[in-house]
């Protein structure tokens, strides 16, 4: 496993990232984020889970659909334990497509997985932030 850095509570984490602690939390039961730091209650997120959070809000903020959150973490599984912030991701300007930049080849997310795009459209790549408090 990769090292991990820090020790955070879910209302620390989630500070960072900007949302309450039931928030974190919650994508940690849903699988969109690991506890990588304790197995049991109550969790405890490295920075990397941070991370990782960091980028889930700003694919719902973008109004990427939580199916969708899922799959891409699903079909990202070459990229490691934390798959959204390793991956070079973006999304169309309205959110209904999550796009994945390889080599300089865009490839849209399916149900099937990355398909890539002849002609990809405008894109936004997404970085997560963490917060400034």
């Amino acid at each position: 496993m990769a090292k991990v850095h820090g020790h955070l509570s879910a209302g620390d984490a989630g500070e960072l990232v900007g949302v309450t602690g039931n928030t974190i939390g919650q994508w940690a039961r849903w699988g969109y984020i690991r506890a990588s730091q304790s197995s049991g209650d109550p969790h405890v997120y490295s920075v990397e889970d941070v991370a990782e959070a960091a980028v889930v809000r700003a694919l719902l903020e973008r109004h990427v659909r939580h199916r969708i959150v899922r799959l891409a973490i699903t079909h990202l599984g070459d990229y490691g334990p934390w798959p959204l912030s390793q991956a070079p991701l973006a999304t169309t300007r309205d959110g209904h497509l999550v796009l994945l930049k390889e080599n300089g080849d865009v490839f849209a997310l399916s149900p099937r997985g990355w398909q890539l795009m002849a002609e990809p459209p405008d894109l936004e790549e997404v970085h997560g932030r963490l917060s400034r408090t």
